[in-house]
């Protein structure tokens, strides 16, 4: 399985190839009891084959030991249990071999073929022993009964072991795809729980975003809608052309804003179409809430940037700061150049908020923005001097969440953001964003 989730170890207790001790204590009693059945029948052996009694022991029980490495070595079992069979050695060491095949993961040709090889070599020699004994013995029996007789113990020597391993390891297959299955499932739920973490984290962004974007386009040109007003009442009776004036850039900037917020709410309301509530009580695959989760999560890294605000609209941007009342001073520095968008749009919005909050704590400050174009980086700063009092005071209120918006957008680009009062008592907002 991938990594989502974790992979089945099979734990293993016992030496070398046993997965548990008690197989392998199992299959060492096997073994010597299949050495003591093959060396007591070396005896007979040896006396017909004419060799020594002792090497008729020892092949014996060399030839019983072999059962110790049933599990890992079936073939060579049977193929053991077949050679000695002609010997009239090895009943254990064929049954236990044809059980140990049959319950293998090896292909059913071969254990096929393995145990037709020994149920053919148990026919024979039965029929040839059985020919030989009734020779001897004088006995007149019928000529159906050694065909018989070998045919069924060829048959009850290699049957009933090859069904029996069959029948284990199809009992092992299905517990092991049913631990598969458990394992997919629980996978399966690791991811759709991720896959929930990493919806609940783009919603949170998008919230964030929205928020901050709303702050932007909102709070600059509705706080210089109440500076024009407050400076409209002021010289509403004294100086009614310039009362014109403001009134004109009020209107102007009560338009750009409402502009501005139905396009935000377009997109909002564009992008809200794709998503459907799904029916109370209705089920869903895992699998496709991981997808549609984790698409969701990261449609907000991937989707194509919205056309924000540039570099260039700076000059406009202080402009309508100056109109407001606002002594600005704006210094470039460095070879004017095009940046990423959303570069260019978070060092706007770096100025822009900065700029708003000299209007709503600092009223009749004069005011420095300084931006800066280098190899690889631009620099900005909007640094004003302690108010002088004699300014419109227009009681603008305060959310404080502009500096951390700034921040925020100035550190998703890898940038540096600095802000806080200057020794003069002015305040000071100073950022570095990577070129690229």
């Amino acid at each position: 399985m991938t990594t989502t989730g974790e992979d089945h170890v099979t734990a293993r207790g016992g030496p070398w190839w046993w997965e548990r001790r008690r197989s392998a204590v199992l299959d060492v009693g096997l073994a010597a009891v299949s050495a003591l059945e093959c060396g007591v029948e070396g005896v007979p052996f040896a006396w017909e084959a004419g060799i020594p009694v002792a090497v008729g022991v020892l092949f014996g029980l060399a030839a019983g030991a072999v059962l110790l490495v049933r599990r890992r070595w079936p073939i060579a079992v049977v193929l053991v249990a077949i050679a000695v069979t002609p010997a009239a050695m090895g009943f254990l060491l064929g049954i236990v071999g044809l059980y140990s095949l049959a319950a293998s993961d090896l292909p059913r040709r071969i254990i096929g073929s393995l145990a037709g090889m020994q149920s053919v070599g148990v026919l024979i020699v039965m029929f040839v022993r059985m020919r030989q004994d009734i020779a001897r013995g004088d006995v007149e029996v019928g000529d159906w009964l050694v065909p018989f007789a070998s045919v069924t113990m060829a048959l009850g020597v290699t049957a009933p072991p090859v069904l029996l391993g069959l029948y284990v390891g199809a009992r092992r297959l299905m517990e092991s795809l049913r631990e598969r299955a458990d394992s997919l499932e629980r996978e399966l739920q690791l991811l759709a729980e991720r896959a929930e973490e990493r919806a609940e984290w783009a919603r949170n962004e998008e919230r964030t975003r929205i928020a901050r974007e709303m702050h932007d386009v909102v709070a600059h040109r509705v706080s210089l809608m109440v500076v024009h007003a407050a400076a409209l009442q002021a010289v509403a009776r004294k100086d009614p052309e310039k009362a014109v004036r403001n009134a004109a850039l009020v209107g102007d900037m009560g338009r750009q804003a409402l502009t501005e917020l139905r396009e935000m709410l377009g997109v909002l309301r564009a992008g809200g179409d794709a998503v459907r509530p799904r029916p109370k009580g209705s089920s869903v695959p895992l699998a496709a809430v991981g997808a549609a989760a984790a698409a969701a999560a990261s449609r907000v890294a991937v989707e194509e940037p919205v056309e924000g605000p540039s570099l260039a609209e700076i000059d406009e941007l202080v402009g309508q700061s100056a109109a407001a009342g606002m002594v600005v001073d704006l210094s470039v520095e460095g070879e004017c150049r095009s940046y990423a968008p959303e570069v260019e749009a978070t060092a706007y919005r770096v100025v822009q908020e900065a700029l708003t909050n000299v209007h709503k704590h600092a009223a009749g400050a004069k005011t420095y923005v300084r931006l800066a174009h280098r190899v690889s980086e631009i620099a900005m700063q909007v640094e004003n001097e302690p108010p002088s009092g004699v300014g419109s005071s227009a009681g603008l209120p305060s959310g404080g969440n502009g500096l951390v918006g700034m921040r925020e957008r100035v550190s998703a680009l890898g940038g540096v953001f600095v802000s806080g009062p200057t020794d003069a008592g002015g305040f000071r907002v100073s950022a570095v964003i990577p070129a690229s």
